[in-house]
């Protein structure tokens, strides 16, 4: 895959799901590129894949929580979303989109879901079971409804062993996705 013809601000959220090692790839991948990325990490992500991990890729300080002020006395959910072109969501597990479509603020990807005027990409990542339930089905028609741009997720081999829908799209897939959407948004 190409570069983008221009380097573009990307914060990247990051969810509490397994899928989250992919994300690490999609960053390194991003910044290799050429563009600058912030990373905020939902409550639980560094469960999964630590802060430091997205800090070494991007050299920048990841975003961990609400009320976190940078070394210059900013507020980086604020400063990351005014500068950013593009905010991708990813993995997007069924609570963190649940939080997303009911305005909450109450950890640091919500909190610059609220800031952000770039345009939103999700990408889904949970159990079949989940993803076709009303409710998370309700909740992604709510962010759709208010612009966000839902990318997967597609069936694959699942953390619980057996292959169904609910797997998160590829890294190459979100990168392809960012790289159409930068490109849309250029004049």
């Amino acid at each position: 895959m190409s570069p983008a013809p221009q380097s573009a601000r990307i914060l990247i959220g990051v969810g509490a799901g397994i899928a989250a090692y992919k994300v690490a790839f999609v960053v390194s991948r991003l910044v290799q590129r050429g563009h600058p990325v912030r990373v905020a990490l939902s409550t639980w992500a560094h469960e999964f894949v630590g802060a430091r991990t997205f800090e070494g890729l991007c050299g920048a300080t990841a975003i961990r929580t609400p009320t976190q002020i940078d070394p210059d006395g900013s507020a980086p959910h604020i400063v990351a979303t005014r500068s950013a072109a593009l905010f991708v969501v990813a993995p997007a597990t069924a609570d963190l989109i649940a939080r997303l479509a009911t305005g909450a603020a109450d950890d640091a990807v919500c909190l610059a879901a609220l800031a952000c005027t770039a345009p939103r990409l999700l990408c889904p990542a949970m159990n079949d079971a989940m993803w076709q339930s009303a409710a998370v089905q309700d909740n992604v028609a709510r962010l759709i409804a208010r612009g966000w741009r839902v990318l997967g997720p597609v069936v694959g081999h699942l953390a619980e062993g057996y292959d169904a829908i609910g797997r998160m799209v590829e890294p190459e897939a979100i990168l392809a996705e960012i790289d159409r959407l930068l490109a849309a948004g250029r004049p």
